[in-house]
């Protein structure tokens, strides 16, 4: 572990040399990355450093209590020594945690894709009410959600709803949302009280930049449309609806919220741009060894997640064994509770590599 703190401490002082270089000042793309590594580096070769300055203290005063000191100062002495002795050690652990491989996507902005499933009308409903929990979540957390597009049902449902969730490290704590999400509840429209299941699909894409994703225009269908309201019927004379087509990945994606043709174009870019990245992104996940992975993951969509018992109150997230009798609580956007739990676990198992590894 201490040769790769030691490897991380001499690239951040390489990093600070390359930053004053004037050919790297004067190239955009080489100061932008290089700032980002040094900034994502920072934080650890400042743990690492406060580190050694304790084991070297440590090892003074180890030499101290060999010493003949009064009493009064052998006590001292020795006061010091449990503190720096546990302060080396608890200065360990939180190297060991920035160690742990950090997501490269964790700061970027989220792409929420919500889909009702099994279930029907039910399921559509199930989906509007998770798009609820997590705008409300959004809010509690100070991102900003905007819809890009919805499929909205005639009961109050959705469909499909397709939403941008800007803010700090939103992807961080989202990618575990995504999955199959189960509810078990008495639909409004049953009569009898019987309790239905239902399942509601969420998947979540990480915002992927120009400078990430090369996208060839020639690559790229563009066809224009009249937009259309519920049962099919024309709510726009004009062409502005647009369906872009990745002709090399048979993704596709259509766009007709906005009025303006170019806006939505912009919108469905951002989709496509999304959902190319994510196949990428799963592809190499697939490659990496099973053993390797998270006991969390984050990849499979058809997964079952977490099940909503509504007549018991009662949320399970089936990953990690977590129950919790707060339905109702977590429905208005407190997710923060599962989420940590989530958190804890996928570092848990990253650090039992690392400490395989010392």
């Amino acid at each position: 572990m201490y040769d790769r703190l030691q490897a991380v401490e001499d690239r951040y002082d390489e990093l600070n040399e390359l930053l004053s270089d004037p050919n790297v000042v004067s190239d955009a793309k080489k100061l932008r990355d290089y700032s980002k590594e040094q900034s994502g580096i920072a934080e650890t070769v400042e743990v690492y450093r406060h580190y050694k300055e304790v084991t070297g203290a440590l090892a003074d005063t180890r030499e101290m209590l060999n010493e003949k000191l009064d009493d009064d100062m052998k006590e001292m002495v020795k006061e010091e020594f449990n503190e720096l002795t546990q302060a080396k050690a608890d200065l360990e652990e939180k190297l060991k945690l920035l160690l742990v491989p950090k997501d490269p996507n964790d700061d970027k902005n989220v792409i929420m894709e919500i889909r009702g499933a099994a279930g029907g009308d039910e399921a559509a409903l199930f989906a509007g009410d998770l798009f609820r929990m997590y705008s409300r979540y959004a809010e509690s957390r100070g991102w900003k959600a905007e819809v890009m597009e919805a499929n909205a049902t005639g009961i109050g449902g959705y469909k499909e709803i397709i939403v941008m969730i800007n803010g700090n490290g939103a992807y961080s704590r989202l990618k575990y949302e995504n999955g199959a999400h189960r509810v078990q509840r008495v639909p409004e429209t049953e009569s009898g009280g019987r309790i239905h299941t239902s399942t509601a699909t969420v998947a979540i894409l990480p915002e992927a930049e120009d400078v990430e994703i090369d996208i060839k225009d020639s690559d790229i269908r563009t066809d224009t449309f009249a937009s259309s309201g519920a049962g099919g019927q024309s709510v726009n004379t004009t062409m502005s609806a647009v369906r872009l087509t990745h002709m090399p990945t048979g993704i596709v994606v259509s766009m007709q919220d906005e009025r303006s043709q170019i806006k939505n174009k912009e919108k469905a870019m951002k989709i496509l741009r999304a959902r190319i990245f994510d196949k990428f992104e799963r592809e190499a996940r697939e490659e990496y060894d099973t053993t390797r992975k998270s006991a969390v993951g984050t990849g499979d969509r058809s997964e079952r997640i977490r099940t909503y018992n509504y007549p018991q109150n009662r949320v399970t997230d089936h990953r990690i064994g977590l129950t919790i009798q707060k339905l109702d609580q977590i429905m208005e956007g407190k997710l923060d509770e599962v989420i940590d739990a989530l958190i804890m676990e996928d570092q848990t198992s990253k650090l039992e590599h690392i400490n395989d590894g010392l």
